[in-house]
């Protein structure tokens, strides 16, 4: 069937729907033509397939269908004739199909069980229903069972069986408590898809003796209840922690088959503790965005019109901090028959061909069944103009006799669908449906649309005149629709007048007249303008308008779009608004609409209140728009525009600015057109032709652009030839054996007339060959098939319309397409330059090889294998690309000693040619890179042993190693430096003769025959005298010696008592007067009442200590504290024991500072150390 063009729905009040029909033939959904054509039967009304039906209640089975005359109806039940006449409870309602099964009056519900199916039938064929299975609702009690109580420990799982009663439909399940209140349900109790009652884990508040469960049977709005369940939980200390394992359901796999369109459930329950937290994933995708939804606290995975696509494996996770457990269930999607392409009714003339088709899809795919008025179409009446293939029915050359209701069948394992479609085989004279005289009224420039909606059989030809005499409409000023519709797109005033629609076939003329009224367009010659108006002043809006004097106006005043204050102040005159007493709520926008039965426009203006300001200001704004746009002297490329100035609003105006708008190939866009001096008020426009102008103007001041004005009337230009050609005419090939040219195609008011097309043209360049040319439409490219490879071609593209060409066009030159070059590179060199860096020559190959556009060319390098190593590794090819015909280029970060191997290929827009022969270089030593590692091991008290690694990259032979080192002392000076050449075949050397407890900084690296490579730094220290440790430690295991360092602490430790009495009572003791021989004035005495030291004036906290201060914010005494502190005598080597404990070298000369070396000199005090200090 053609399709139809859309008529506009403000202009089509009579417009009529087509009915679901297949041919050239359509019948509107007249009444009155309805009920004069013959038509088959078709049900409108039936009940559905699957009918559950209430047993209380009588039963009414649907069956309701239209046809002209009006159809008989008959029964089948079972397959068999259903003989409504010998059941007293059976009545079969008036002009009506719909069966009454009387069950309240005796009637039983389970007697009238069964399929049935009605049949529709007139003279012109038969419909028949679905298949309707009526079955009765049941809703059985409980079975009688003894329940135990449930004796659950604390932390367990536990499922509470609900089990309810097989119904039809079956019930909704839920569980509830004796009162009849719901029972609270978490991510830890729960109810499954079966009903049943699932405890993650028990708690002690679960224990309670009435969960009960009660199905609700919805058909027969009863309730049934199961008996109560007991749950008592006893408790043990400590309670067990476990693991998730699933409830439901079972195992680690499942299946699960789901019709498509259904909604698929898939519900996994876990148990475990803490409780488990379900999570849902689809293996090897995602989960379809918006119809994935997750219920039950994410236990049930919801996803709704689910297809075959939604197939897969989903798994469910359940985890706990214990551990996890998982189950896969896999989803198969299957499909009840679906339709594709439903059979649609055919309307055909006597002699016309047409089709039935029906195509339906399922899992698995259905088989297709065709029928004739109900009866298998193997056995129905033959029809010579009927031939059935497979899913489509072919007419050839019907007669009325063909007329037939046809019935498709689709069926699977999981359902069937039957669709009723009929032929009817009608021969009708024309009929005009549209009312005669018509009248339309539209506004100038606007779509005019003329209705002639028809009905014949053969379809009729439809012609439109204007005028009693007029000659038959044509051209492009017309647009004429398949539903018999005249469009004027744009109509002007000389449009009015009478139009005639003639519409015609083999059985009959017949004719209709319309009227159009072309009114002007309705304008708001005077806009409100903005104003700014002191407090308690009068503002004044203007909106003067101008309209077609037939048509009567109506002017609406809006405040911020929404209707005026109800107050007097606001006073509505014929053209104007004023507000009298203005306040600040008056601030706002005010719009004017006027409103004809045709049309409306608005304008709107600001206004805004202020204070009354001492002085008078002057209001500098943009200026008002233009108004009065008038055209006048229009000639095919040139048109005179002038308008009126709006108000400056205290800023001259600078120029004006002019706007146009193609009406016929941009509607609602405005470009740029020119502009003008302020003083200027006419400009004359140039103009293309076959463009609808309209025209706007702007005015600018200092202060901004006005508003435009409004369109002027609209001037349609008459068609010419194009002026111009498609620019950027381009040919390249996309194949070695095409040329593809291209342009950038004309604008539509460059066309400058109807039926734009394209003439391309080509011939091969220095061939003396003819042009070949081609003419092409809505396209911006040909492709020429069947060139040579490479070789240019002169191209143009000329324009041109309906009316003819436009000027000869340029030439360009292309291309056809390029193919791969066809030879490597020559002679190619490789010259070495250094150990990274090589250099590599070719000589150019033949152009007429290259077969395309020279590109460059490209080297491919790679490593074979590392001259010191003699080691093969994976071959990682390098490309470098050099453009344009060069015959040289630099291979930079090669490796030193190493073998490579390169080629060289030219390239061109199609790819690469082939390589040159491969040509083998070697790169020469260079220095090597850092030993891989330096380790120094067994220090004893004059020797170290040094172990290295050979450098990651030797880069050339190994000659030797270097080994450099010198002392470090306590200063962190740096001693003399020794250096030891080392053969490369070594990887460890012993020094001997080093001083001990000393630390020594060393300095490695490895030589080439090219020089010294990077270099690896270690320190490391020789140990204290031997001798002297293990002496020192067989006195610490002697009895005497730990009992006298035993003696000695305690003597320290009543020292220290009696000091600290004797220096809070003021009393001396050694150290103290010499402490007071060597008062610091900074340092203030004791305080008395914490018998803490006195501290610096300075009220600076954080200031170092001075010389004289005790104890240091560290809790640790420096050295150039006090030469008297106890820690001089207690470490270090200076201070020592008599064999009866005291001290020897009291106030001894300072020790030397040693310096903070590694980490020895900053750890704390050892016993070791401690053990040095004795003799």
């Amino acid at each position: 069937m053609m399709k139809k063009k859309s008529v506009s729905a403000r202009k089509a009040s009579l417009v009529l729907f087509l009915c679901q029909m297949i041919s050239a033939l359509d019948v509107p959904l007249d009444s009155k033509l309805l009920e004069e054509l013959s038509q088959p039967p078709t049900i409108t009304q039936q009940s559905p397939k699957d009918y559950i039906v209430d047993p209380r209640e009588n039963i009414v089975i649907q069956c309701e269908a239209k046809g002209k005359p009006p159809p008989s109806f008959s029964w089948t039940r079972n397959g068999t004739h259903f003989d409504i006449d010998k059941d007293a409870q059976v009545t079969m309602k008036p002009n009506s199909g719909t069966l009454v099964i009387n069950i309240m009056n005796g009637g039983k519900a389970e007697a009238y069980e069964g399929v049935y199916q009605c049949t529709a039938r007139n003279e012109r064929g038969a419909a028949v229903s679905n298949n309707i299975v009526i079955r009765p609702s049941r809703s059985p009690l409980w079975t009688k069972e003894k329940l135990e109580p449930n004796h659950v420990r604390e932390g367990d799982s536990l499922v509470l069986h609900c089990r309810p009663p097989v119904g039809l439909p079956p019930p909704i399940i839920f569980w509830m408590d004796n009162a009849f209140q719901r029972l609270p349900q978490s991510e830890r109790v729960s109810q499954g898809l079966n009903g049943d009652l699932y405890f993650s884990n028990v708690q002690p508040e679960d224990t309670r003796e009435d969960y009960i469960c009660y199905a609700r049977f919805n058909h027969t709005q009863t309730i049934q209840q199961k008996q109560p369940i007991s749950v008592k939980v006893f408790s043990t200390k400590p309670v067990t922690e476990r693991q998730p394992v699933l409830l439901t359901p079972t195992g680690s796999t499942s299946t699960k088959v789901e019709l498509r369109g259904n909604v698929l459930l898939l519900e996994c329950i876990a148990a475990g503790l803490p409780t488990p937290v379900i999570r849902w994933i689809k293996e090897g995708g995602e989960l379809p965005a918006n119809r994935t939804f997750f219920e039950n606290f994410k236990k049930t995975l919801k996803i709704i019109d689910v297809s075959e696509a939604d197939s897969g494996n989903y798994k469910c996770i359940a985890r706990n901090r214990l551990g996890s457990a998982h189950h896969v269930i896999s989803v198969t999607v299957k499909a009840a028959p679906y339709w594709i392409t439903a059979p649609r009714n055919l309307v055909l003339s006597p002699g016309e061909d047409g089709t039935l088709i029906c195509r339906a899809n399922g899992n698995p795919k259905p088989d297709i069944s065709w029928l004739a008025n109900g009866v298998p179409i193997a056995i129905a009446p033959e029809d010579p103009s009927r031939k059935v293939d497979g899913d489509t029915i072919i007419f050839s050359h019907v007669q009325e006799r063909s007329s037939a209701v046809y019935q498709c069948n689709a069926s699977n394992e999981y359902g069937y669908l039957l669709a009723n479609a009929f032929v009817n085989v009608l021969a009708e004279p024309p009929r005009i449906l549209t009312p005669a005289n018509k009248l339309y009224q539209v506004i100038a420039d606007s779509p005019a649309l003329l209705d002639c909606a028809y009905f014949g059989s053969p379809k009729p030809e439809i012609e439109w005149f204007k005028g009693v005499k007029g000659s038959i409409l044509r051209g492009n000023e017309y647009v004429f629709h398949d539903n018999g519709t005249l469009e004027i797109p744009v109509a002007q005033k000389d449009s009015t007048g009478t139009y005639t629609c003639v519409a015609r076939n083999e059985l009959g003329k017949i004719q209709n007249e319309v009227h159009l009224e072309v009114k002007d367009p309705t304008m708001i010659i005077k806009q409100p303008e903005y104003k700014v108006i002191q407090r308690y002043g009068q503002a004044s809006f203007e909106c003067v308008i101008k309209h077609d004097s037939t048509l009567l106006p109506t002017i609406i005043w809006l405040k911020d779009n929404a209707e005026l204050p109800d107050d007097e102040r606001f006073l509505v005159g014929k053209d104007n608004l004023t507000i009298m007493n203005v306040t600040d709520k008056d601030d706002g926008t005010y719009t004017c609409i006027v409103n004809t039965t045709l049309d409306s426009v608005s304008a709107s203006a600001v206004l805004t209140v202020v204070a009354a300001p001492p002085t008078p200001a002057i209001i500098y704004a943009r200026p008002n728009p233009p108004f009065d746009l008038e055209l006048t002297g229009q000639l095919e490329r040139s048109v005179e525009l002038s308008w009126i100035p709006g108000d400056e609003n205290n800023s001259p105006i600078t120029n004006f600015v002019i706007e146009y708008e193609d009406g016929l190939h941009e509607p609602g866009v405005w470009h740029y057109q020119t502009e003008v001096p302020g003083t200027q008020t006419t400009v004359q426009l140039k103009l293309s032709p076959y463009v609808n102008y309209s025209f706007r103007v702007i005015a600018v001041n200092e202060i901004g652009r006005s508003q435009p004005s409004e369109p002027s009337e609209q001037y349609l230009t008459k068609s010419a030839n194009p002026d111009e050609n498609p620019s950027n005419v381009q040919g390249i090939g996309s194949e070695p054996d095409n040329l593809v040219i291209t342009w950038e195609s004309l604008k539509g008011f460059q066309s400058n007339g109807p039926g734009l097309q394209y003439k391309v043209s080509w011939r091969q360049k220095d061939v003396d060959d003819e042009w070949t040319s081609v003419i092409v439409a809505n396209v911006s490219k040909y492709i020429v098939s069947g060139t040579p490879t490479f070789v240019p071609y002169e191209i143009k593209v000329q324009a041109l319309n309906d009316l003819g060409y436009a000027p000869e066009p340029s030439e360009v030159i292309g291309h056809s397409g390029e193919d791969l070059p066809m030879v490597a590179p020559g002679n190619v060199q490789v010259h070495v330059i250094n150990s990274t860096l090589a250099k590599v020559h070719w000589d150019t190959v033949p152009l007429k090889t290259v077969r395309g556009h020279l590109q460059g060319y490209k080297v491919y390098y790679w490593k074979v294998q590392s001259l010191s190593r003699r080691s093969r590794r994976h071959v990682e090819k390098k490309i470098l690309t050099f453009r344009g015909n060069k015959t040289f280029g630099m291979l930079p970060g090669l490796e030193p000693y190493s073998s490579y191997k390169l080629n060289v290929r030219v390239v061109n827009g199609k790819g690469e040619g082939p390589a040159s022969p491969d040509k083998l270089f070697k790169t020469p030593e260079g220095v090597p890179s850092s030993p891989s590692f330096l380790r120094i091991t067994n220090p004893t008290l004059d020797s170290l042993t040094l172990e290295w690694g050979s450098p990651t990259h030797p880069n050339g032979v190994l000659t030797s190693y270097i080994l450099k080192f010198q002392p470090i002392n306590n200063t962190h000076e740096l001693g003399p430096l020794v250096e030891i050449r080392i053969p490369a075949n070594e990887s460890s050397l012993i020094l001997k003769n080093l001083n001990y407890s000393t630390r020594y900084k060393f300095y490695f690296n490895a030589q080439t025959s090219v020089g010294s490579g990077s270099q690896i730094t270690e320190e490391a220290i020789t140990i204290m005298d031997e001798a002297m440790a293990s002496r020192q430690v067989d006195i610490a295991t002697q009895g005497w010696f730990i009992g006298l360092m035993c003696a000695v602490a305690l003597l320290i430790l009543i020292l220290l008592i009696v000091c600290f009495i004797r220096r809070n009572k003021g009393g001396k003791y050694p150290v103290k007067e010499k402490e007071d021989a060597h008062a610091d004035p900074e340092i203030q005495p004791m305080k008395e009442d914490d018998g803490t030291f006195g501290e610096y004036s300075d009220a600076e906290d954080h200031k170092p200590l001075k010389k004289g201060s005790r104890t240091p914010s560290d809790r640790t005494v420096k050295k150039e504290d006090s030469d008297d502190s106890l820690v001089d005598y207690g470490e270090g080597v200076n201070g020592q024991f008599n064999e009866d404990g005291s001290f020897i070298g009291q106030y001894s000369g300072k020790k030397e500072k040693e310096p903070a070396e590694g980490n020895e000199s900053s750890e704390a005090p050892s016993p070791v150390n401690a053990m040095n200090s004795f003799v």
